[in-house]
């Protein structure tokens, strides 16, 4: 906020402590939010993981992928699911730990008070 950087500047604070003492708290929701979502996108990178990769070095949603398309008789969904749920695992951990930066970080400037 510009009125807190400009109460900060009258105190004679410079801008190096202004950054750190001030903003990079603020911005910390904000951060771990990017942080989740970069995350989310990483690891669900199908097209670069089926593109680039082949066997035993393919990632995990290329495995899943496979695993699904690749059954032949009866269609075992109990396998298909627990695949499934072994695939999301990770980014589901990562939302539980940093759930309540998550819901901060979208809810910080959508009401003024």
């Amino acid at each position: 906020p510009d009125d807190l950087v400009k109460a900060a500047t009258i105190d004679g604070a410079g801008f190096f402590q202004i950054f750190f003492k001030i903003m990079l708290p603020i911005s910390t929701p904000i951060m771990v939010v990017s942080i989740i979502w970069q995350f989310t996108q990483i690891w669900n990178d199908f097209l670069f993981g089926a593109s680039f990769s082949s066997g035993a070095s393919a990632p995990i949603t290329v495995a899943l992928n496979n695993l699904v398309n690749t059954t032949t008789g009866v269609k075992q969904y109990n396998v298909d699911m627990a695949a499934a749920i072994i695939a999301a695992l990770p980014t589901l951990v990562v939302y539980v730990f940093a759930g309540k930066y998550f819901v901060r970080g979208l809810t910080a400037g959508s009401v003024k008070g």
